[in-house]
């Protein structure tokens, strides 16, 4: 891809990017308030856990954390692989594609053990 398709994709993904990396901040901010809150009550892993479980909010915020997780990651690998290893074309998106959905599997698995 080259010119401006290619201009407008890098655009897009750049943008992608802070977007997620937004996202991220708010959410590893209120993950670190409400984890140093818990311990602060005393409460154990169990507690918390208890307190997690069935609970659709925290599901959803937990979805919401991989999901900026599994953009912001691959898109920032993408432009490291592409400077150090002067990987670029098809081959480098198919495999950061397969990146960002382990990622995605992995995260929402996690999320719903703590949902469940």
């Amino acid at each position: 891809m080259d010119g401006a398709d290619g201009a407008r994709v890098q655009a897009r993904l750049w943008l992608a990017q802070r977007l997620a990396a937004v996202v991220l901040a708010l959410c590893v901010l209120v993950h670190l308030i409400t984890m140093i809150y818990a311990v602060r009550q005393g409460l154990s892993a169990a507690e918390i856990l208890g307190r997690t479980r069935g609970n659709l909010a925290w599901f959803g915020f937990y979805l919401i954390f991989v999901a900026a997780v599994s953009i912001h990651a691959p898109i920032g690998l993408r432009a490291v692989l592409a400077e150090w290893f002067s990987w670029r074309g098809k081959s480098l998106d198919l495999a950061l594609l397969a990146f960002a959905l382990l990622l995605a599997l992995a995260g929402t698995r996690a999320a719903w053990g703590v949902f469940r």
